[in-house]
């Protein structure tokens, strides 16, 4: 018999595996929702506010990153971005508009770099605490949200600093690349975070 921890964190269904086990095209189901929610990061980079104190602009990108991981789960979560970064590399225009940079591979080289590469792994860190549930209450699902924010703002001032001269890098990059956003991202998993407790508990999904 299992110990109420391990209980707490096992291994379960997210959203898109439990619908795509009720339909007789589940391969198919979890592609199409991997696809959707690639299209849908790249349609979120173009909703993008220039800010004239810092190079990075203000997108909707992280809360349909953190909340397609934790709807697809660890492993699609992070394919969804992969496949998003890898559209980017080709050329294609899904990158949000920079003064600085053109679309293509040099993106992930400028100053967004870092908050663009930590994508698959925010959604593989929301996706992973879904798959144990966090995405079935509210206050949990906040967690799950917060945990994959918190490695998007590590990655992309981590990745600001680095390219900064001197040593006043890090809180230059605090100053440029956290400090305006964090308040807006966080009202961003505050209301992305009430998007899945409700959808479990009103389709039945979770009931076996």
């Amino acid at each position: 018999m299992m110990s109420g921890r391990a209980q707490r964190f096992a291994v379960s269904e997210t959203l898109v595996s439990a619908f795509a086990g009720r339909t007789d095209y589940a391969s198919a189901t979890r592609v199409g929702a991997v696809l959707f929610i690639t299209a849908l990061t790249a349609a979120a980079a173009q909703i993008s506010v220039p800010l004239p104190f810092t190079p990075v602009p203000f997108t909707l990108q992280p809360m349909v990153v953190l909340l397609g991981g934790a709807a697809l789960g660890a492993r699609l979560g992070l394919s969804s971005q992969v496949l998003y970064l890898a559209l980017g590399l080709a050329g294609l225009p899904v990158f949000a508009a920079s003064p600085l940079l053109p679309q293509g591979a040099a993106r992930l080289l400028g100053p967004t770099g870092g908050y663009l590469m930590s994508y698959p792994f925010a959604a593989f860190v929301a996706g992973w605490l879904a798959e144990r549930g966090f995405d079935r209450r509210y206050l949990t699902s906040v967690v799950a949200m917060a945990a994959g924010l918190a490695v998007i703002f590590a990655a992309g001032v981590g990745w600001l600093a680095w390219l900064q001269p001197g040593h006043a890098g890090f809180a230059v990059a605090i100053g440029s690349g956290l400090a305006p956003f964090l308040p807006a991202d966080l009202l961003k998993i505050v209301l992305a975070a009430a998007v899945l407790p409700p959808v479990w508990r009103f389709t039945g999904l979770g009931c076996t």
